[in-house]
């Protein structure tokens, strides 16, 4: 009774020599893919560290005094001077603590291109970064336009012409921290590629 309920079943050829299946081949190449973006992942992280360290820096160290007035009345413009560029500072700097303390997950990223759980969480704080960052370069161009133009409605006169080393210098910050959105926006769309199921 047992002998007759028994069925052989033969093996297949690719099971018994080892092979494995045709499905792995596709894999590879989007592992490959995968790898590739998160590379520039990394690249572009780096980028926009230096981006906004160089604009923190840049209007950190803005500080320009008029020579041609006493030592006791001088005109002085700082950065300092004004909370806007205070913000600005604080909000690059943070962000470039944030871009420091993302590279390990991005490189975690490279090592396992597949892994969805840190490709997932730096996409969500790469978005409210994005957010930060524009908020403050924003904030810092449109002192920097009423510091090169004016405002004659309101009497604001344009400061450019006398302050003129303190304005290359806070042009210069806003100009790299808008170069370090840009590269946000890049993080972000390279996040939404990676996280493509096919």
């Amino acid at each position: 009774m047992s002998d007759s309920a028994t069925v052989d079943v033969p093996e297949s050829s690719s099971a018994a020599k080892g092979k494995a299946p045709l499905i792995g081949v596709p894999r590879r190449e989007k592992a490959g893919y995968k790898k590739g973006i998160a590379i520039f992942d990394f690249i572009l992280r780096i980028g926009a560290l230096v981006c906004t360290l160089a604009a923190a820096t840049a209007m950190g160290t803005s500080d320009e005094t008029l020579p041609f007035f006493t030592q006791f009345f001088q005109f002085q413009a700082s950065y300092d001077d004004l909370p806007t560029f205070q913000y600005f500072v604080i909000a690059m700097a943070l962000v470039g603590g944030y871009l420091v303390l993302s590279l390990p997950f991005s490189i975690v990223t490279i090592v396992r291109p597949h892994a969805v759980g840190p490709r997932l969480l730096l996409l969500i704080l790469d978005t409210v970064t994005l957010t930060f960052a524009t908020a403050a370069a924003a904030a810092a161009a449109a002192i920097v336009y009423l510091a090169h133009n004016g405002n004659q409605n309101t009497n604001w006169f344009a400061i450019c012409q006398q302050f003129g080393d303190f304005c290359q210098k806070v042009s210069g910050a806003v100009v790299a921290s808008f170069i370090a959105v840009v590269l946000f926006v890049m993080l972000v769309v390279l996040s939404g590629f990676a996280l493509r199921k096919h």
